[in-house]
């Protein structure tokens, strides 16, 4: 059995680990308020230009908008895959990564080529350890996305697209429900669907259900026509989407890392607690010991005298 300096050791350590989860639990908390209020902020502005794409891709014209049509054959695949740039935050990057790395060796394996956009250190690290080099990659700006960034990563998307070197372009990260619920999300961005366009975006919160909604009209006087409505509309929806996904996964990530450090100061209560029962058990043990060993030099002296 492990004697009371070494037992003492091992406790003072846990103690030291367990301060340092509770900080950055305390931290994550009070980031991951501010994160849901901007990602919750910018909901509305996607929803009202999804809404406006609706209407017009519900009005009868013909529009030949190239990013609302549909490549003949699947040849290349864009991945955009959002996750953080440090780790301590459960399984929120690894989940993404291997997704997306099992994704893209399925469509190789079909002949499809696959490009990828990795935004964070992490992803970005996982990747290139493993030969695989992104064509752009975001670092040290996970917790405070940029619509620069957005801009940056829509654009090369839908160059891609207009020109025939993308087929599809799929976003891959983790929308936070709540303040400690995280889910997966896989949206194609491009192509653009009308049919996808003309259902209404799902509220964050379900009693905000009642707030929702939609109404298309198909009697529309476009000015100075409806492809250039749509040239303007559809590369704002691109950029907002993106946007939008990138301070999703932002607050996404203070709360997986706040529950993540929450499990682990509760394992490092749990260690502590085993820990001080062991040493005192030892420590009993030990009195004990040096009690017998007293009262046996005692009655050895008594026994003497005699």
């Amino acid at each position: 059995m492990a004697n009371l300096r070494e037992i003492k050791k091992r406790i003072n350590s846990v103690q030291a680990t367990r301060q340092i989860t509770r900080t950055m639990e305390m931290v994550s908390t009070a980031k991951i308020r501010r994160a849901l209020e901007r990602a919750e902020q910018a909901a509305p502005y996607k929803d009202a230009i999804k809404l406006m794409l609706a209407n017009v891709a519900s009005a009868s014209v013909d529009v030949t908008q190239p990013l609302l049509l549909r490549h003949p054959e699947e040849r290349s695949v864009l991945f955009v895959l959002i996750a953080s740039d440090r780790g301590l935050a459960g399984g929120f990057n690894i989940m993404q990564e291997r997704y997306v790395q099992h994704e893209m060796a399925r469509l190789k394996a079909q002949g499809i080529q696959c490009q990828l956009i990795t935004c964070g250190k992490k992803p970005t690290e996982y990747f290139t350890y493993r030969g695989v080099e992104p064509i752009m990659s975001f670092v040290d700006m996970s917790s405070e996305p940029t619509m620069d960034e957005a801009d940056r990563i829509a654009s090369y998307a839908m160059d891609g697209y207009s020109q025939g070197k993308l087929d599809r372009v799929t976003l891959v990260y983790q929308h936070a429900k709540n303040r400690v619920e995280q889910t997966q999300v896989i949206e194609d961005v491009l192509p653009l669907s009308t049919e996808d366009l003309l259902l209404p975006n799902k509220p964050r919160r379900a009693e905000a259900m009642e707030h929702v909604g939609y109404e298309t009209y198909t009697e529309f006087e476009f000015e100075p026509s409806a492809t250039k409505v749509l040239g303007y509309l559809t590369p704002a929806y691109i950029r907002t989407v993106i946007y939008h996904a990138l301070l999703d996964s932002a607050a996404a990530e203070h709360g997986a890392r706040r529950r993540a450090m929450k499990s682990a100061t509760d394992n490092a209560n749990e260690v502590i607690t085993n820990l001080s029962r062991t040493y005192n058990k030892v420590r009993q043990g030990s009195i004990t010991t040096e009690l017998n060993e007293i009262i046996g030099g005692a009655s050895a002296l008594e026994d003497n005298n005699a």
